[in-house]
């Protein structure tokens, strides 16, 4: 019987030539990165009464560490302070060369930009949106940070195989309707459950229309559907990206024409228009102009999930010659260093900044408050990741999530609007 990418991916990396669904295997891992958690691994390890807690690791050279979360440390926080210089003393300990610190930007981003990312490798970091990966054809997860101690140590973890459902998207995207309004679609219709444990491979020629920075933000959105993994077949776009940055040879997979999909959903992407996720979930989506009656104080654009270059092109294409509404605070964050450059030499930032934008450097801070912290009763629409109650500062503030586009047009406006109102 035939394999899906995610069974390719696990068999190679397990040394096997069949795997299927529901089995479990244990696989090597290509590359790691670890970003503000690294000093927690260590820590975890000496409470657990690990003489000298973490003291080596497999591979030198497949360890990626960095520090974005609150990156530098901010607001005279002390306890970031001194957990930043905890986490440089423990990559001097080890001696570890992949050390970016708070200089690169966004982990997902900057393992991107780098090329850590290959075609039909196998990476792991202990965080969430980590399927982010598969966009580039790769077998990306989030795992735990005692499981991360595991593979800093052996290289290898197990793992259930899951079983795969086939997301077909056909038809020319409307102006204004973006890869962003793809997955919320998928959210708002199917529910936050429909792919728990699953892996996800997203087809068809919309699919193959998207540009890589489409591509990323759904794998990394999927993770809100409960996927364990979400693959693009690796096009010639793909192909193109890696070619002059891959740090090592990689090799592509594909599904068997014959692989056994659990279940096949088709989406016709003629039909979709920008649409909003509402707090304090992702299951609860109307379109944009559904919620024009709803005022906002801050408009936010970046994070892991939207921090790219398309991204903040969408915002400087909506703001040019316009005002960010006097009532609203809009912020805008890069993702790493590499998307800030080029986003100022396309002039992007130029034009931001003279809308009234807010630019701030390549961290997490605008998806999870660190920068742009919401006071009680306001009301936040953001392209980041997620909407959930207290992420950006006050359990009693609103988050609608949204696309690009549809968060630049409401900054303008002073309350949510449909992006195409003001194209």
């Amino acid at each position: 019987m035939g394999m899906t990418m995610a069974e390719k991916i696990l068999a190679r990396h397990s040394g096997m030539n069949q795997i299927k669904a529901g089995e479990y295997v244990t696989a090597k891992v290509d590359q790691v990165c670890i970003y503000d958690s690294f000093i927690d691994i260590e820590k975890g390890m000496l409470e657990s009464g690990i003489e000298g807690g973490l003291t080596r690791v497999w591979d030198k050279s497949r360890v990626v560490i960095l520090i974005d979360h609150g990156a530098p440390a901010m607001d005279k926080n002390v306890k970031m302070a001194q957990k930043h210089v905890a986490i440089r003393n423990l990559v001097k300990k080890l001696d570890l060369p992949l050390f970016f610190d708070v200089k690169a930007g966004i982990c997902h981003q900057v393992m991107v930009d780098k090329g850590f990312i290959l075609p039909g490798s196998f990476v792991v970091v202990p965080d969430s949106h980590t399927t982010i990966y598969g966009a580039l054809n790769c077998g990306g997860t989030g795992i735990g940070e005692t499981e991360m101690a595991w593979v800093l140590h052996f290289g290898e973890l197990w793992f259930q195989v899951p079983e795969t459902i086939k997301v077909e998207v056909s038809g020319d995207l409307k102006e204004g309707v973006t890869a962003k309004d793809i997955f919320l679609h998928i959210s708002g219709t199917y529910g936050t459950e429909v792919a728990q444990y699953k892996s996800m491979e997203w087809v068809g020629p919309t699919i193959d229309s998207l540009s890589l920075d489409g591509r990323l933000c759904i794998a990394n959105q999927s993770v809100e559907l409960g996927a364990k993994f979400s693959l693009f077949k690796a096009d010639q776009k793909t192909l193109d990206f890696v070619k002059d940055r891959a740090v090592r040879s990689y090799e592509p997979v594909q599904p068997d024409p014959d692989a056994k999909y659990e279940k096949v959903y088709e989406v016709d992407a003629a039909a979709l228009e920008p649409l909003v996720a509402q707090p304090h979930s992702l299951e609860v989506v109307n379109p944009a102009a559904f919620y024009g009656d709803v005022k906002i104080n801050q408009a936010n654009i970046g994070g892991c999930a939207n921090g790219r270059l398309e991204d903040i092109a969408w915002a400087a294409r909506i703001l040019k010659g316009k005002t960010v509404h006097r009532d609203v605070r809009c912020i805008v964050g890069p993702a790493s260093w590499v998307v800030y450059k080029e986003a100022m030499q396309k002039g992007y930032l130029e034009t931001l900044i003279d809308a009234g934008v807010i630019v701030c450097h390549p961290h997490c801070g605008p998806c999870t408050g660190m920068m742009g912290a919401m006071a009680p009763g306001e009301v936040c629409i953001t392209a980041t990741s997620r909407n959930f109650k207290g992420r950006m500062g006050s359990p009693e503030a609103s988050i609608y999530l949204a696309s690009p586009a549809t968060v630049a047009a409401s900054a303008i406006a002073g309350h949510i609007i449909d992006p195409r109102e003001v194209l």
